[in-house]
């Protein structure tokens, strides 16, 4: 039993030699209401990478010049796939996949400049909008850049998205040609192109040639490389190249909170935006390699790419089902992405991690005493040593290299955004994968700049200061509470400003009235919603959103985002939404429970049955509700902020069931609709 402790000892000792250093504070100005700004920005907003590049083609045609030769978008090829039948009789389809096979910076330029060429000739028009529905995967990011190039607005849609809110966005953007791949085509555009009256040509990215039989008159259907062949013709004409003040993209939001809205995105908010996100990730450039596996629809992907972009890295494809070894589709015995292509860089949202650090968690718990012991000695020991800035190359090398391959191996930056992350999951994720956490806050309305934190700031429940290309104030939400007179920290509202502010929301001025507003020095901003407090040392900490607040009959404030961030730890949760009524006393929950852990929860109790009657079975909910009770009570939640009675899902949410967006965020909406039986069922059985 001493063994664990003599060899930490030593571990000790030696990285006590071995490494040590020491971490500065980042400086920010501004009064209690702000405006915050990164010191840096003080005589002047950061507005472009440097100096003349103030559009994304010309982003794009620096880079190729640059690093022509070099690696540029990686995709992998599919061997073979295989069904594989599963205990419960289910079927799933497994792949077993090759190498990564790369285009360069130059064949994606020429490929992008025939693309985008093809199009003029196929009729797409400078400044009239195009559509993109599609994975995330090279022909997208080929597509983006020709559009960019030739100054079409590129409208992008989530390939997620029911049949109602594509045509919604294609109707009101109304596109004549739209960008798709043979998937999307067939189970899910096709079944709306009758609504959709304006659509004209539909351009499929999948590189085999392909009939297509069935389609409405005046619609043509073609491949990429058909249009690619047209546009490397020299007949076509020259392209009309942006201003920075053109549209570059209608971004479609995911709709969270109803119909989706179109943000409007500059070249120059584009440009400001992956300025700010650059400069707080060091020595970016050619050795780096991004894994790409987020929705591109999304603008954090969006923008973490078009940094890629501009510092001549590699960019990998993946998908959340491939990305792992042990990701769902991959076969078993076979290798995820992420061992094959050994990424330097990656952005993730809470979800993606909340999943890696349950499942690493749960394995610490099978293993035996003296490992696990030694486990938690080294978790603890450098938890302490991160706090006091120091390394821990032993320990890492030692105890933690097993988990760190489970990305590659390589990864030096970890970019969180998208939603709050827990603490627990941010710490795990910084001691046990031995890379920073940058976590960040960004919103579509502000392409995604907000703020990120420092590389060498291990604190959790933070989300750093302002970009430099941004700036942000709190204004007073008195009904909340939440002043920016209040000690020890100024709190409100959080509202961005800067050149990364987007133009808007398509065709809807009354939103744009609610949400945007120009100040008297004409600069641009957005009220977010989202309630924030800054801290000493400039950093901004979100701890509320207006919309998730909700009063209660005794009148309580209960903010649903906490109550639901401090239970995702609990390792029976998968997923959790807490919903309350303003006319009741007491909150209830949906619960995706962890199948393995409920299991072996009934398999204690004495509980048979399948899966939805083990969810189903109302002692397996009370069991359940007396762990979470425990949970928030460790976490010091009030009494009346604990979920008092909760419903089970035998079914997980995901994008496709509706019930959260591609960034795994919430759709109340939704979900209480979804659950309406079950609200009225667990109110009215008091």
């Amino acid at each position: 039993m001493f063994r664990p402790f003599l060899i930490l000892l030593i571990i000790k000792l030696l990285n006590y030699i071995l490494s040590s250093f020491c971490l500065g504070a980042l400086r920010v100005s501004g009064r209690p209401a702000g405006p915050y700004r990164d010191v840096a920005a003080l005589d002047r907003l950061t507005t472009c990478l440097q100096p003349g590049v103030n559009t994304l083609d010309r982003v794009f045609e620096i880079s190729a010049q640059r690093f022509s030769k070099q690696d540029f978008l990686g995709t992998r090829q599919v061997l073979r796939e295989e069904e594989e039948k599963q205990e419960n009789g289910r079927v799933f389809k497994k792949v077993i996949l090759g190498e990564y096979q790369w285009l360069s910076y130059g064949q994606a330029y020429r490929a992008a400049r025939d693309f985008g060429s093809g199009l003029l000739a196929l009729g797409q028009k400078p400044c009239k909008n195009i559509a993109i529905f599609c994975e995330t995967r090279t022909e997208w990011i080929i597509a983006a850049q020709a559009c960019f190039m030739y100054n079409f607005p590129l409208v992008t849609l989530y390939s997620t998205l029911g049949g109602p809110a594509i045509a919604h966005g294609l109707k009101q953007t109304e596109v004549s040609h739209i960008i798709t791949s043979k998937e999307l085509l067939e189970t899910k555009l096709k079944l709306i192109l009758m609504e959709v009256p304006r659509l004209q040509h539909i351009i499929v990215v999948d590189d085999k040639p392909i009939s297509w039989p069935g389609y409405p008159r005046g619609i043509s259907v073609h491949s990429i490389a058909t249009i690619q062949a047209l546009g490397a013709k020299p007949e076509n004409g020259k392209r009309r190249s942006p201003c920075p003040g053109d549209i570059a993209v209608i971004m479609y939001t995911s709709g969270s909170t109803g119909v989706p809205k179109g943000v409007m995105i500059s070249h120059s908010n584009l440009i400001a935006s992956i300025a700010g996100m650059a400069e707080r990730i060091p020595d970016l450039g050619v050795n780096d390699t991004y894994i790409a596996y987020l929705p591109l629809a999304h603008v954090l992907e969006l923008s973490a790419e078009m940094v890629c972009v501009a510092y001549g890295c590699r960019i990998g494809y993946s998908s959340p089902q491939t990305l792992a070894d042990q990701s769902t589709k991959i076969k078993k015995g076979s290798k995820g992405d992420s061992t094959v292509l050994q990424p330097t860089l990656m952005a993730a949202v809470p979800e993606i991690m909340d999943r890696i650090y349950k499942n690493v968690m749960l394995k610490v718990e099978e293993m035996g005493v003296v490992q696990k012991t030694l486990f938690i000695l080294a978790y603890n020991y450098k938890m302490e040593q991160l706090a006091k800035g120091n390394r821990t190359p032993l320990c890492d090398k030692l105890v933690f290299q097993k988990v760190r391959v489970l990305l590659g191996g390589r990864t030096r930056v970890l970019l969180s955004g998208g939603a709050p992350l827990s603490a627990a999951t941010q710490r795990f994720m910084n001691i046990c994968l031995c890379c920073p956490v940058g976590q960040g806050y960004g919103l579509t309305e502000t392409c995604g700049a907000g703020t990120i934190s420092q590389l060498w700031d291990y604190s959790t429940g933070r989300v750093g200061a302002p970009l430099v290309c941004c700036e942000i104030q709190l204004k007073d939400w008195v009904e909340g509470g939440y002043q920016s007179t209040d000690k020890p920290c100024p709190r409100g509202e959080v509202l961005i400003g800067g050149p990364s502010v987007t133009m808007g929301y398509y065709k809807n001025e009354t939103m744009n009235r609610e949400n945007f507003f120009v100040d008297k020095n004409g600069q641009r901003w957005f009220c977010t919603g989202d309630i924030g407090e800054f801290q000493a040392d400039g950093c901004l900490k979100i701890v509320d959103r207006k919309k998730d607040l909700v009063k209660l009959q005794a009148g309580e404030y209960v903010s649903l985002g906490k109550v639901e961030a401090m239970l995702k730890n609990c390792p029976l949760i998968d997923n959790i939404c807490a919903y309350a009524n303003s006319d009741e006393s007491f909150v209830i929950g949906f619960v995706v429970p962890n199948q393995k852990q409920l299991l072996l929860l009934a398999e204690k109790r004495g509980i048979c049955g399948t899966w939805v009657e083990i969810c189903s079975n109302p002692v397996m909910e009370e069991e359940v509700l007396k762990i979470i009770n425990d949970t928030a009570l460790a976490a010091q939640l009030e009494r009346f902020e604990i979920p008092r009675k909760i419903c089970l899902s035998s079914e997980p949410w995901t994008p496709e069931t509706g019930l959260v967006t591609d960034a795994f965020k919430l759709k109340r909406k939704e979900i209480k609709s979804h659950y309406q039986h079950d609200i009225e069922r667990m109110y009215g059985n008091m």
